[in-house]
Order: C-alpha cells, then sequence, then structure tokens
C-alpha cells in the first residue's frame, strides 16, 4: 500500500533563506507520526505544504494521492487540520460553528455523537469566546473531526493546555488512531506527548528529516534505557552512560570516597534522546 502522506526533495525558501533543504518523509495507512525539531527547523512549513495552504520551491509532495498545491474542494473535504492557534468566530457557539462546518461535508459525523465523545456535549450552546483553553482545543479538534477526514493535521495542538486538559485531548486523538483508523501528523515539543501517541517520529533539523523510525529504534541510537550518571571530580563536571550504574558509582566511591561531589542519577529518556540528536546534527553542521 502506497503511503498516505509521500514527500520526496521538498525544498522552499523564505526570500533568500532557504527553509526546506530536501525533506523526504513517508506516513503510511493509520499510522501516527510525530514530526519533531527545534523551532525554525521548518516543522510548520511542512505541514502548510502538506494542508495545501501554502505553496513549495520544488520536490514532489502527494497527500491522499495528489498534490495539495492543486487539490480541489473534495480533496480538502479529505483531511482535517489542528492549526496552533484559532480565534475566528468569537461570538458563535460552539453547535452552530460545528453544524455550520458539518454543511461542506458530504457525510458529516453525527454532532451529538461526536460532542459526547470530545466531551463537548455540556459547552455546545457556549459561545466559543467563553470556552477555557482546554474547551477551544477539544472544539478545534470537533471542527477537523466533522467530515470524516482520512488524515488528521495537527500543529502543536496541546500548547499552554494544563495536565488535565492535555490528557483529556491524548485520549481523543488515540481513539481516533485506533478505533476510526484514522492517519495522523502532528508537531509537538513535548517529547512526552510525542512518547504517549505516535508509532514513529521524524526529527527535522537544519531543513532536513533527520531521523525517521520508531522511538524504540531512536531510543538505541542515543542511549535510552541507560543510566546517566554525572559527578564532579578534579573540578570539572563528568557525564557518562551506562547499563550498569550500580558498577560505575561503586568505582567512583572507592576513588572520590563515600560522598561523590554532585553525583546525580538519572536513567534517560526519550527527550533526553532528542537533545543529544539535535546537538550532535548542530555540532555536524558547524564543523
Amino acid at each position: 500500500m502506497s503511503p498516505r502522506i509521500e514527500v520526496r526533495d521538498l525544498r522552499t525558501s523564505y526570500g533568500q533563506r532557504e527553509i526546506l533543504h530536501g525533506v523526504d518523509l513517508d506516513v503510511r495507512q493509520g499510522e501516527t507520526l510525530a514530526l519533531l525539531g527545534p523551532n525554525g527547523a521548518g516543522k510548520s512549513t511542512t505541514m502548510e505544504i502538506l494542508e495545501g495552504l501554502r505553496g513549495r520551491g520544488s520536490g514532489t509532495v502527494r497527500v491522499l494521492g495528489r498534490d495539495p498545491e492543486s487539490a480541489d474542494d473534495a480533496w480538502r473535504g479529505r483531511i482535517g487540520v489542528v492549526l496552533q492557534t484559532w480565534r475566528d468566530q468569537r461570538d458563535w457557539t460552539v453547535e452552530s460553528l460545528l453544524r455550520h462546518t458539518s454543511l461542506y461535508h458530504e457525510k458529516p459525523v453525527d454532532l451529538e455523537e461526536l460532542a459526547e465523545r470530545i466531551v463537548l456535549t455540556d459547552f455546545l450552546g457556549q459561545k466559543i469566546r467563553h470556552l477555557s483553553g482546554g474547551q477551544r482545543r477539544r472544539m478545534d479538534l470537533a471542527l477537523a473531526l466533522v467530515g470524516r477526514p482520512e488524515i488528521l493535521f495537527m500543529d502543536e495542538p496541546t500548547v499552554g493546555l494544563d495536565p488535565e486538559a492535555r490528557r483529556a485531548f491524548h485520549d481523543v486523538v488515540s481513539w481516533v488512531a485506533a478505533e476510526e483508523g484514522v492517519t495522523t501528523l502532528f508537531t509537538t515539543h513535548d517529547m512526552a506527548e510525542a512518547d504517549r501517541l505516535s508509532d514513529r517520529i521524524a526529527i527535522l533539523t537544519g531543513g532536513r528529516v533527520t531521523f525517521t523510525g520508531t522511538r524504540e529504534e531512536f531510543s538505541g541510537l542515543h542511549g535510552a534505557g541507560d543510566t546517566s550518571v554525572r559527578w564532579t571530580e578534579g573540578g570539572r563536571s563528568h557525564r557518562e552512560l551506562t547499563s550498569d550504574p550500580s558498577a560505575l558509582i561503586t568505582g567512583l566511591r572507592n576513588r572520590l570516597g563515600s560522598n561523590v561531589p554532585g553525583l546525580e542519577v538519572r536513567r534517560q529518556n526519550l527527550e533526553d534522546c532528542y537533545l543529544a540528536h539535535v546537538q550532535s546534527r548542530k555540532e555536524a553542521s558547524t564543523a
């Protein structure tokens, strides 16, 4: 089966500054892929090109078999988009905006069922400007899902949400992927979010995708699962990754005494691996 999203040698510039330097990316049917990278890496630009909201310089882009730059309204009805921010129709009620949006789709979902699933039922009569941040993001997701999309795009969907609202949003996204089979591509700076929601991750650095694979494959490259041991010796800070921290700490105590200066022991996680990857790419680009 061909990928639902297929990108080859994507390039684009803002004025004289090239933002994307040959991006290659595939997203499979029913997969949830997290697109990660530092600020300015080109994540939002890539998403906007895939959504048909921005043109590109060169390269090949196919989403649901079509070029988003020239796709028609029928194609747009097959995708759902959750933007970083959306402040329109503040004086509409939640229900009125959902019903209005549903008119643009041939087979919209049942709004009552959707509202119940996304925990919006109690807020259908409220004006949008009165919603909390978490309620607003659930409404944004409902708008993206109202047309039964085959692909869902989300650009940093949980920025500014409190932990409870973020968890509720994650639950809905997991349901969409597991039960509805929707292919999902999202960006985030929250490594815990990427770890929880994604089947695979792709990392965009320096305008190129520098890693694509499962979290386990990525972790294996950068020592996740190992333990980071830090200490101070000879007036300098030291750090070592090890699968046997007890042996390392015993050696340090034999050498430095029972109270090892600056001793810190912490298990590596996805964020540690991500930071190590981005730093290594920065060092390679300036070498």
